[in-house]
This record gives structure tokens, C-alpha cells and sequence, in this order.
């Protein structure tokens, strides 16, 4: 994996095919990865690399990743945007679409809040919510999978920091898709395909509100990921949504 050095963070990243750039940002929580596509549902960097210049990164401090830099307390989910947004610099990209699993939803809004005219359009695959019966679910996730490990590994990174950070994350603003409102989705003209699922991380109830309130939005069938038919079913349906909006189709 190549190197992307901005600043203090050192962004590891892959890229597979040609063609029309498409972001590809793992699920996982905060320990997203390239190397976890392969355990997820399909891999775009393999699905989709015949059509287009797929591009994937370790998300920023991810247990068992590479791309390492600083816990932004103040603005976290930003932190992550500019990594995205500053490696599609890098690599001289300025329009692309983006395909966000998990985490990479709330991911996917934020980057179409920063940079609406450069998202071309977005895949939310089983993407993250908020549900209001479980407000600390992300929090109490990230305590226990994420953070040991970081400090262990990082001893300029205190728990005091972490908490700090997970509580400006997932608690300041536990509602919703954590990273835009709904007044933001309902004026939202890029185009969007939901894949929603129906787990504690990914609730159902959020996932078919955005896609209610995105006034170009589009559903996949649900459920999608039961068995390799239906998951297949799924792929071509994106296939089909981004040969529709990408722009050098």
C-alpha cells in the first residue's frame, strides 16, 4: 500500500483499476481497513475495478491499519474527512462517487455536506445510525474494541483523550446520522443508493429515513445480504446506479 503524507497523519491506501474514481471507505467502526473489505458482503476494489479506479484507505488510528495521526477532540468526524478529501487531492482527483460501508455512511454525508460539488454520487452500504433506544452503543463499542489497543500502541495518546474524543463523536450529537440533519438530507440533490440492514450499528429505521427524505435517493431490496444471490442482486444494482450518475458515462 502507498503512502500519503498530510502533516502530521500518515495515510496508507490502495487502488485497484481505471476509470471513473470511486472512494471506497471500509465498515468496521472505528478499526475500518482495506484489508477488511474482504470480510465484508463483496469487495468493490474487486467488484468494480473492471470499471473504475477504486481507492480505499485504512481509516486514521484503525487497530490493524497504518494510517496513524493525532485524536482531533474538537472535530473528529472532519478529522476523517480531510483525510479522504486530502488523499483525492493527492492523487489529482476532483469529482468522484463514493461508496461508504458501516461507518462509512455517516462518512458518505459528511463528505457530500464538505465537498457537494465533487461527490458525484453515493453508495450507503448497511450504513450507521443513531437509535435512540441505544445512545451509547458507538461509545461503549469503541471503549472496549478500539481504544485499548490504541493506547497500548500510542503513548502520546491518553485515556482522558480518547474519551474526550468518543464523547465528541458519538455523544455530542446522537441523533440521526451523527454528521449532517435531516434538513441537510432533504435538500440533498446528490444522488443516493441505500443499502440498509438491520443490526444495533446499522438500524433499519434510520437507513429508510434518509433514503425517505433524499429527494434523489433509491433503495436497494431488503433483506440483501441473506445469501450470494441476493448480495449478487445487490452488486448489479449498483453497477446499474453508478453507470446512471457517473459523469463520464
Amino acid at each position: 500500500m502507498p503512502t500519503y503524507e498530510n502533516g502530521p497523519v500518515s495515510i496508507h491506501y490502495e487502488e485497484a483499476g481505471s476509470g471513473f474514481p470511486l472512494l471506497v471507505i471500509p465498515g468496521g467502526g472505528l478499526n475500518a481497513t482495506v484489508a477488511g473489505l474482504a470480510g465484508h458482503a463483496f469487495n468493490p476494489m474487486e467488484e468494480f475495478s473492471d470499471t473504475y479506479r477504486c481507492i480505499s484507505m485504512d481509516l486514521r488510528n484503525a487497530n490493524g491499519g497504518k494510517t496513524v495521526g493525532p485524536l482531533d477532540v474538537e472535530q473528529p468526524w472532519d478529522s476523517f474527512a480531510d483525510d479522504q478529501l486530502g488523499l483525492m487531492d493527492h492523487l489529482g482527483i476532483d469529482k468522484f462517487m463514493v461508496m461508504g460501508f458501516c461507518i462509512g455512511g455517516p462518512f458518505s454525508w459528511n463528505l457530500i455536506q464538505r465537498a457537494t460539488d465533487r461527490v458525484a454520487a453515493a453508495m450507503l452500504v448497511h450504513p450507521s445510525g443513531v437509535r435512540p433506544d441505544m445512545p451509547d452503543l458507538f461509545y461503549n463499542n469503541n471503549i472496549k474494541g478500539w481504544a485499548p489497543k490504541l493506547l497500548a500502541e500510542r503513548p502520546d495518546i491518553t485515556q482522558e483523550t480518547v474519551e474526550a474524543f468518543l464523547n465528541k463523536m458519538y455523544r455530542d450529537n446522537a441523533d440521526f446520522v451523527f454528521t449532517v440533519t435531516r434538513d441537510f438530507v432533504r435538500a440533498c440533490e446528490t444522488p443516493v443508493l441505500i443499502l440498509p440492514d438491520d443490526i444495533p450499528a446499522h438500524p433499519y429505521a434510520v437507513a429508510m429515513e434518509a433514503a425517505e427524505l433524499a429527494p434523489n435517493a433509491e433503495v436497494s431490496l431488503y433483506p440483501w445480504k441473506e445469501n450470494p444471490t441476493k448480495v449478487a442482486f445487490a452488486v448489479r444494482q449498483i453497477r446499474t446506479f453508478m453507470k446512471a450518475y457517473c459523469p463520464s458515462s
